[in-house]
């Protein structure tokens, strides 16, 4: 939790003003806001790579400015966007960098950098002894995740950890987010001013103005469906409407019978979102499409019936 957090340097300047989060346990929480707004220092406040001139930063109720710093980043682990991979050392070396600064023995550092490698998809016994340079963008991140993890920390922050990729191994890293979070969830903290990376990674999202003062904290499909004000509405900005399809699930009570459908319809998961089921008519040249649970047909979701989905959404209490 962030407690009134705020940083004023000696020159006078506030980069944080005066920001409270409550930060969930094993959710997301994604920080994003215009460029200079304080976003990442706030992240590096948490580990107290810049120190906090006011206010608290608990973390499993205890106050982070309590603690020994160096102590501190042992137990958080911490993505940023060039990853910062020690050049001179092996990616076994890298990926157990806290492990040996805690002390651990070298059969249990081994065996935590295999299952990590793993973990992350890249081959221990193809990967382990290679330099830094020898690895492409996105593997280097992959064993930027990894190494984060390593000492299985209690919070991870992550600080733009997408953003030196290009677009399609970007997007891959993103799901391969999405999946190690099946394996590994952990409290994380992101930071991004991508706001498709934040509605696809984010569990909740805070959006943040000048001197990181919060205009709303919410659900990815509460802040698209219901901006608090005419910042965040900017903010987001005219594409809100197509970003809802990706984050309102196909609704089963919305299907159509099966009966009389043509037979030529494109076909899509009963566990996908409306995004989905509308790309795949798009593409199909098709005004519906049918919905599968399995390989069980359940029922045909027509392009009147996305809107009208997204409109039950609105109309839902709150």
């Amino acid at each position: 939790m962030l407690d009134r957090l705020g940083k004023t340097y000696p020159n006078k300047t506030t980069a944080v003003d005066e920001l409270t989060l409550d930060v969930a346990g094993g959710d997301v929480t994604v920080l994003i806001g215009p460029s200079g707004c304080g976003k990442s220092t706030v992240l590096r406040m948490v580990n107290r790579l810049i120190e906090p001139t006011r206010g608290r930063v608990l973390v499993d109720g205890e106050d982070v400015t309590k603690v020994d710093p160096v102590r501190l980043r042992r137990t958080i682990g911490y993505v940023i966007q060039n990853v910062g991979l020690f050049p001179h050392q092996t990616v076994r070396a890298n990926v157990g960098t806290v492990p040996r600064m805690l002390g651990w023995d070298k059969a249990r550092i081994a065996g935590r950098t295999d299952e990590l490698l793993d973990l992350v998809g890249l081959e221990p016994g193809r990967y382990a002894a290679r330099y830094p340079h020898e690895l492409s963008g996105g593997q280097r991140q992959r064993v930027g995740f990894a190494r984060a993890l390593a000492a299985d920390p209690v919070v991870l922050l992550m600080d733009e950890p997408f953003s030196a990729v290009d677009p399609i191994n970007r997007g891959r890293l993103q799901d391969e987010f999405l999946r190690l979070r099946q394996s590994v969830r952990k409290t994380t903290i992101l930071v991004t001013h991508d706001l498709q990376e934040a509605i696809k990674l984010g569990d909740r999202i805070a959006v943040l103005s000048d001197h990181a003062r919060l205009e709303q904290y919410a659900t990815p499909a509460e802040l698209l469906a219901n901006p608090a004000n005419a910042f965040v509405e900017q903010f987001i900005g005219e594409d809100r409407g197509i970003m809802r399809l990706s984050v309102t699930p196909i609704p089963r009570d919305r299907l159509q019978p099966l009966h009389g459908a043509p037979g030529d319809l494109p076909t899509v998961p009963a566990g996908g979102t409306l995004r989905v089921a509308f790309g795949a008519m798009l593409a199909a040249g098709a005004a519906a499409a049918v919905v599968r649970d399995g390989d069980e047909p359940i029922g045909v979701l027509s392009a009147a019936d996305v809107q009208a989905a997204l409109a039950d959404v609105d109309a839902a209490p709150r």
